[in-house]
């Protein structure tokens, strides 16, 4: 797990609960989304990006699992896997570990580069300085396993 970006550790606020006595499932999103600015610096994306290119990037699809509960209390961190990545898109995915060492959730991301310097905002091609960050994030993640659950879709399994 060495070669994945982890994030700062999180605390789960009091008003993350919900009736239920968790985190209410619109948290887990927060802290993913929180997580992953993290790794966009690394790479050049974030809000300097944004405001010095016209560029940002937007999510297109993300899918959350929800493994094992959390509390009110709760600290968590999080780590980025890039899958893949081509020259306008990038599809990650994102383990939260609480600080006891077991996995509270996953999300899996598909991120589009946009181009917001025209009348309508479009996909566009990344610069080629963060396509070899991505490159170098890649060949630093090689030797890791693909992550257990991506891909995965939603259904109902039927016999």
């Amino acid at each position: 797990m060495t070669a994945l970006p982890h994030s700062a550790p999180m605390t789960v606020l009091p008003e993350w609960t919900d009736y239920n006595g968790h985190m209410n499932m619109a948290y887990y999103s927060v802290l993913m989304d929180e997580t992953v600015g993290e790794a966009y610096s690394e790479v050049g994306l974030g809000p300097t990006y944004r405001d010095s290119t016209g560029f940002t990037t937007y999510i297109a699809e993300f899918h959350i699992r929800y493994l094992r509960e959390l509390h009110e209390g709760d600290r968590v961190t999080a780590t980025v896997h890039l899958i893949d990545y081509d020259s306008k898109r990038f599809h990650i995915f994102q383990q939260l570990w609480h600080e006891d060492g077991w996995l509270a959730a996953t999300g899996e991301g598909l991120t589009l580069h946009i181009d917001q310097n025209g009348d309508t905002p479009k996909v566009a091609p990344m610069p080629e300085e963060i396509l070899a960050k991505f490159a170098a994030m890649t060949e630093a993640q090689k030797h890791l396993p693909t992550p257990e659950g991506v891909g995965r879709k939603i259904g109902i399994v039927r016999k």
